[in-house]
């Protein structure tokens, strides 16, 4: 399936994966992202029942330093995540991650997207550090980089989407928090290419909706 992304809403699905997407799909969802780290349940299986669905996959096995759940080790953690490469559309790996370029390797032979990654939980870096970490996740050969990051103020919201309307490629910027709870909105305005909902509970700071986010974007968007 093309993974193609303008403006997309992306279901983040945890818990309960397949009975969750099929709602994701109702919601109107244009890609559904399966953490790895977040479900107990044999991935291949689930993987398979959500190709039925006919949306494409994103498959992202977060490692517990950028937010995620993961237990075991990073080389068990990347050997699961290229293992199931078969199975998506699109694979996402942190900028971070000690075996990133296999990952992305692998991805990339097998014709599939790369998302590379970067999450700050803490602050809201200046404008140039952002920038840099775009430029380096293009440069190891990421499709869309993606930059989540924790405002304190209003200006730290200006700032990423300063960022993101004057980066070059495919981005994902999200300011997480109440703070940035408008960026999952404003930033598809400024060039941002996919924007992250829930369907029962959200798995990031400050998320909305599957179905609030595209009765917003329909609003404030013009047609692609």
């Amino acid at each position: 399936m093309a993974f193609l992304c303008n403006r997309s809403v992306v279901a983040s699905i945890s818990k309960d994966p397949v009975n969750t997407s099929i709602k994701a799909k109702e919601l109107g969802a244009d890609i559904l992202e399966l953490r790895i780290d977040l479900i107990s349940e044999d991935p291949v299986k689930i993987l398979i029942e959500l190709k039925k669905l006919g949306l494409p996959i994103i498959i992202t096995n977060r490692m517990k330093k950028e937010g995620g759940a993961w237990q075991g080790s990073e080389s068990r953690r990347v050997r699961e995540l290229i293992s199931l490469i078969p199975h998506a559309d699109a694979v996402d790996i942190e900028l971070c991650a000690e075996e990133r370029d296999m990952v992305v390797k692998e991805t990339k032979n097998a014709g599939k997207k790369v998302i590379i990654s970067t999450h700050d939980f803490q602050n809201t870096p200046d404008g140039e550090v952002m920038a840099g970490f775009i430029r380096d996740s293009f440069e190891k050969g990421a499709d869309i980089a993606k930059l989540a990051v924790m405002p304190h103020s209003l200006d730290d919201v200006l700032r990423l989407l300063d960022v993101t309307l004057h980066s070059s490629g495919q981005v994902c910027t999200i300011a997480m928090g109440e703070i940035g709870k408008h960026s999952r909105v404003m930033a598809p305005i400024y060039g941002s290419v996919m924007t992250y909902g829930y369907i029962d509970i959200p798995v990031a700071p400050g998320q909305l909706r599957v179905d609030e986010l595209k009765n917003a974007l329909k609003i404030l968007l013009p047609p692609a």
